[in-house]
């Protein structure tokens, strides 16, 4: 199963990216951001999205535990 490594709402609001701003600016869909809160999996455009606001790789958000 799919995990992600860190909080990361949390990971993105420290960079600035509040839910309200994603919202507004459309950075993030609110299934997405929804998503996020329940620690489910995001689909993979909206992590594609989340890599290019944290400047991360997807294996640096999502990791595979057993």
């Amino acid at each position: 199963m799919f995990v992600y490594k860190f909080d990361v709402l949390q990971k993105l609001k420290d960079n600035g990216y509040t839910t309200s701003r994603m919202r507004n600016e459309k950075l993030l869909g609110e299934n997405a951001i929804q998503s996020l809160r329940k620690n489910e999996i995001v689909g993979i455009i909206a992590l594609e999205k989340i890599c290019g606001l944290l400047d991360m790789q997807p294996g640096d958000i999502i990791g595979y535990e057993k």
